[in-house]
């Protein structure tokens, strides 16, 4: 609440580089790193990655290059809770449909300042930053991280003739709630407690994981992305 309602008084100020300000974490769980820089550079630009005092259970990173929005430093992977490899092609529509929604809303804690929150998106954003706006909100009026992302990106459920009948009434239900962020993504998300990733229902962006005798799961777009001995 108290970064939103910043985020909406320095925009609501009409300043000229007002669209710039951008808080990539307040969470107590999570440390967002975000620039426009290449993976050598964002340990010489943070220098608490180079301590050996930091150390974490899990890590989300992603290097890319802007393809349908112009680089800035607030659009720039990841985000608070998520990086995408891919396009989210119905963010028009989804946009859209939540904002239509945000008069419906109702919040019995927050009464009267749920208004405050609006608008959820900015319409300048880039698709993975509207994604990641409605997944907080959904995180925060009490939904678990995975059921969250089976909302957003549900499997192709319809026509699956193999599916058991609990999951299928799942996506059935869900369905009725909130339409699919679909396009060719595979996206990994945290919440400082749990991470995952998943694919978008065709499958259209590579994943591949591999499983350390360590017991370390490494996800990535391809294999190879970080050394590890295949005796491992």
């Amino acid at each position: 609440m108290i970064r939103k309602t910043a985020s909406h008084a320095i925009r609501a100020l009409g300043l000229r580089h007002g669209t710039e300000y951008f808080v990539p974490s307040m969470s107590t769980r999570t440390v967002v790193y975000k620039g426009l820089l290449l993976a050598d550079q964002v340990g010489q630009y943070y220098r608490d990655l180079m301590d050996e005092r930091a150390v974490s259970a899990l890590a989300l990173v992603h290097q890319r290059f802007s393809t349908n929005t112009f680089p800035e430093w607030a659009l720039a992977h990841p985000y608070r809770l998520v990086a995408h490899n891919g396009e989210i092609n119905t963010v028009r529509g989804n946009y859209n449909w939540m904002r239509a929604r945000e008069g419906a809303v109702r919040s019995p804690v927050l009464g009267e300042d749920l208004q405050r929150l609006w608008p959820l998106i900015y319409p300048e954003q880039s698709d993975t930053a509207c994604f990641d706006n409605v997944l907080e909100l959904l995180l925060m009026s009490g939904y678990p991280l995975a059921q969250a992302m089976m909302m957003m990106i549900p499997e192709a459920w319809e026509q699956h003739a193999h599916m058991d009948p609990r999951r299928r009434a799942f996506y059935e239900y869900h369905a009725a709630m909130m339409e699919p962020w679909d396009g060719p993504a595979a996206i990994a998300f945290t919440d400082g407690r749990q991470i995952g990733a998943t694919l978008d229902r065709n499958g259209l962006r590579p994943a591949r994981y591999i499983l350390t005798d360590d017991e370390r799961v490494i996800l990535a777009s391809e294999v190879g992305v970080l050394p590890v001995p295949e005796s491992r």
